[in-house]
């Protein structure tokens, strides 16, 4: 287990932990949650060992493998799938010695390294690492791409695959989210629900922390507190907590009021100076109860816009994308859409589908392709992008922002200075903050200068593009307050599923070149995206499990690539369209077949036997060559289990590894054709 008894951090002067003490037991999944600057970061400093402790007494098993996502960003031309791999410690440290023992001739080791590398799941470690590439938000098609060829975010993806893919004990995550979207994150939670060992997370997403974690450690004045249960858990606990101090501290100072005045009245009296001398030694004994200090909120509004069209938006058979070199490239055509006044909109899709693009279109920074987008008369949008940066500018200070934001709108609203500073004041910029560069400035703070810039220009359409990336629980609980207070319309993209259920009440969904209303709620958006996940790992597997298989049995295969073109439009028909042609009434009526019926019947029997011959005599040859590699491996495996000599162990392992990937690929194979059979045969007898 982990313990923390007394501890004490410093970073500089700054304690941002006083002699606390905590305890975490094996297995058990953290939420690690506090305000920023609170000393998250710097406690898992503490926990991988590159800060120590200032005081106090901190152990960590050993033993215990750990694994956490790398914060540099990867500047390699490695291809992805072999980056994430390299991932596996203990792969490629067996790796090293198995090329060692080659090189040195050493039999024994080599017999030894074959067996820890069968342990260490050598022979699927690809598949299990290019799942988790895929389940993060790539395509097949860039499994292999060189890791340079991705912008920042996507390489960050490719640590996070990275540390997943090491084998561990306990599990270190810092903000796992904020290059994820909804599609990956969705995916990330069934993950982390399957990880076995002791995890602890650092994030500011509140769905994320109830899905994955069972324990909450909160970090106030310099104080660490275990809550048993996840975040929700934890907040009820809290406030049960609060008030019940709250209630301990008023009914103290009572009592300590009551003895102060029994003392300041009687102190002087000799006859009395007795019982006030016992009172002010019971004050001095007193523990006293510390005043509920209560973190200090951020809350915001957004001002009432001052004209509402409505509709506010007409889009009429419009191409959505953008141009290269004088060359358009379009992600989303023919959509026709109305955005109302007063509509709270969520835009969902899956990762590269579009959303980002539609929003920067309407926000008038991409140009629109073709077709016509009418904006209502006195249209005033606020746009908060992806990246903060690209409306900032990372030399001025927020004042600076804010001075020249006055300027541009010309606007009725005060502009003095200290008009500015005070607004600034609002959303936490106070003294020196608004002299800094923002450059200089954090995330968040960055994140917050941009929505006091959007509330100043009083908009009647937000465009919001990821804006909580950066906030944390307390700032996205003020946002999403001042959205529903919004009398505009909001249109959202986020991967904060707790803020698009609070503010949506509608949705769009992005994907295949089309923008569609989404009939359903989160959690069914959820479930389809875990379906659609889990087909598209599956897909990539087979494809790559299935493409050595058939240059491995080219004479076998041939057969079944010499099939019909029948046979290959109906095994790429969708699942739903096969299932739905399978299906048949309970209470269907006999019918009775005429003679021409009768003879269809027949016709068609014969060229479902013809389309399905090749198919199950290739799959009969694969059944009989499975049948042999299984009688091969149960041998192998006889003699590995008896005593042999070095040479022969280095043999038989070779040949076991041989078989096995045989068998696997071959496995592949039959399923394969057994499918095909089983759609040609119903959909003819459904014809």
């Amino acid at each position: 287990m982990i313990t923390l008894k007394n501890v004490t951090l410093r970073r500089s002067a700054k304690v941002l932990l006083d002699q606390t003490s905590v305890t975490l037991n094996p297995g058990e999944k953290v939420g690690l949650v506090g305000r920023n600057g609170a000393g998250k970061s710097t406690l898992f400093a503490l926990f991988n060992g590159t800060l120590h402790e200032d005081g106090g007494d901190f152990s960590l098993p050993k033993a215990w493998r750990m694994a956490q996502v790398a914060q540099n960003m990867p500047e390699t031309d490695e291809p992805a799938s072999t980056f994430v791999l390299e991932g596996d410690t203990r792969l490629a440290e067996l790796r090293q010695r198995l090329i060692q023992a080659e090189a040195s001739g050493d039999g024994m080791e080599m017999a030894h390294v074959y067996t820890d590398l069968a342990d260490a799941g050598d022979h699927d470690a690809l598949p299990r690492a290019q799942a988790l590439i895929l389940g993060l938000g790539f395509r097949v098609d860039e499994l292999n791409k060189p890791v340079n060829s991705f912008s920042g975010g996507w390489r960050m993806r490719l640590q996070l695959a990275r540390a997943l893919m090491c084998p561990s004990d306990i599990l270190l995550l810092d903000e796992p989210t904020n290059h994820l979207d909804l599609d990956a994150l969705v995916w990330l939670e069934a993950w982390l629900k399957r990880y076995s060992g002791t995890m602890i997370v650092i994030s500011h997403d509140r769905e994320f922390l109830d899905a994955v974690t069972d324990v909450t450690l909160h970090i106030e004045n310099a104080k660490l507190t275990r809550y048993g249960g996840n975040y929700s858990a934890f907040e009820i606990l809290r406030a049960q907590q609060m008030e019940l101090q709250q209630a301990s501290f008023s009914k103290q100072q009572d009592k300590i009021a009551h003895l102060q005045k029994f003392i300041n009245r009687f102190k002087a009296q000799a006859s009395k100076a007795k019982q006030a001398q016992s009172r002010v030694k019971a004050l001095e004994r007193m523990e006293k109860v510390a005043p509920l200090l209560a973190e200090a909120e951020f809350t915001f509004e957004f001002k009432e816009p001052q004209n509402l069209p409505n509709p506010m938006l007409a889009i009429s058979e419009a191409s959505f994308g953008y141009t290269v070199d004088g060359q358009s490239k379009s992600i989303l055509q023919g959509v026709s859409k109305s955005v109302l006044a007063g509509q709270r909109i969520g835009i969902l899709g899956a990762n590269g589908q579009g959303k980002s693009t539609l929003v920067k279109t309407i926000a008038r920074t991409m140009p629109l392709l073709t077709g016509t987008l009418t904006e209502g008369k006195g249209l005033n949008i606020g746009y908060f992008a992806q990246q903060e940066l690209d409306v900032l500018r990372p030399s001025d200070n927020p004042l600076e922002h804010m001075i020249r934001l006055a300027k541009e709108l010309g606007s009725s609203e005060p502009s003095r200075e200290q008009d500015l500073r005070n607004y600034l004041g609002t959303f936490n910029f106070s003294g020196d903050m608004v002299k800094q560069s923002v450059g200089t400035m954090s995330g968040g703070e960055k994140a917050r200068l941009v929505l006091a810039m959007i509330v100043w220009q009083r908009p009647n359409l937000l465009l919001l593009d990821e804006p909580t990336n950066h906030l944390d629980l307390a700032t996205r609980e003020a946002l999403s307050m001042a959205l529903n207070e919004f009398e505009g319309t909001v249109m959202l993209v986020s991967h904060d599923r707790a803020l698009l259920r609070a503010v949506c009440d509608e949705f769009w969904m992005v994907g295949r070149g089309k923008v569609e209303p989404f009939d359903g709620d989160l959690d069914d958006y959820q479930r389809y995206l875990l379906e659609e996940s889990k087909r598209l790992r599956e897909e990539a597997k087979m494809s790559a499990s299935a493409e050595p298989s058939v240059k491995a049995t080219a004479e076998t295969t041939s057969v079944a690539l010499e099939t019909s073109s029948t046979v290959t439009s109906v095994t790429t028909a969708p699942r739903e369209t096969v299932a739905q042609t399978t299906i048949k009434a309970p209470d269907e009526p006999v019918v009775y077949r005429t003679a021409e019926q009768r003879k269809q019947d027949a016709l068609r029997r014969q060229q479902v036997a013809a389309q399905t011959k090749p198919l199950k005599k290739t799959l009969a040859q694969t059944d009989l060559r499975m049948s042999q590699l299984q009688t091969d491996k149960n041998q192998l495996e006889q003699q590995l289990a008896s005593p042999m000599a070095a040479q022969d162990i280095v043999q038989a392992s070779k040949q076991l590894g041989k078989v096995n990937n045989e068998l696997e690929e071959l496995e592949v194979l039959w399923l394969d054709l057994s499918e095909q059979i089983q759609q040609i045969e119903s959909v003819n007898a459904t014809a």
